[in-house]
């Protein structure tokens, strides 16, 4: 069932009263528990009855239910699936994992979701001096292209990957290029790119 971010939002408190409570709130309690006008929320609500996702009584109060308990399921969370490590060091064989990277979890309140992309997990510092630390998260967007300059995962001839700045040189080949002076550049004459990183994250 595709719900906006603002729906679930209103289905998620009223899951969660008929829990904690036994009783579904009312217009006036979900307009003040999430801090916007009775109108706009019973404009949620009839898209909600629409969508099929609601019901209600006429003229009761406390009649609002939801449809499917598991409608909740995973719809409004923000998750990447954690696919594996990624080398900052030297490249490691790549590895797959099922597991998921659950940002509500580590990050906070609901965003929504985005396709098409997933997390790694740095292993290593060669790309510390570009603020990706040992034991950060990385979100990478799949593409299997990259302009110069741009941080990379990339799948090496030899099947490891590794996570660098991109830079395709005038002879052809490819620089893998790490952000700190310990390591040296990787140079290949094939790099299949995996994806570009789009954001860092890490908690404290």
């Amino acid at each position: 069932m595709n719900l906006t971010p603002k729906q679930l939002e209103v289905v998620d408190l009223i899951q969660r009263w008929r829990f904690e409570k036994g009783v579904s709130p009312t217009m006036q309690e979900i307009a003040a528990e999430l801090g916007v006008s009775k109108v706009t929320i019973f404009e949620r609500i009839e898209a909600l009855i629409r969508k099929g996702a609601l019901t209600r009584e006429p003229n009761k109060a406390r009649s609002l239910s939801i449809v499917d308990q598991d409608i909740l399921d995973g719809a409004g969370e923000l998750r990447f699936p954690l696919v594996g490590r990624i080398a900052a060091g030297m490249p490691i064989e790549r590895c797959e994992d099922h597991d998921a990277l659950n940002l509500n979890e580590l990050f906070g309140p609901r965003m929504g979701t985005q396709s098409e992309t997933f997390a790694l997990q740095v292993e290593g510092d060669s790309m510390k001096d570009d603020g990706i630390m040992d034991g950060d998260y990385v979100l990478i967007e799949r593409k299997q292209t990259a302009r110069n300059g741009e941080r990379v995962v990339a799948l090496l001839p030899d099947g490891e990957t590794t996570l660098k700045t991109f830079y395709k040189e005038t002879n052809g080949t490819f620089r893998l290029q790490p952000a700190n002076d310990d390591f040296e550049p990787i140079i290949v004459n094939e790099c299949n790119i995996q994806g570009v990183v789009t954001a860092v994250l890490r908690s404290y």
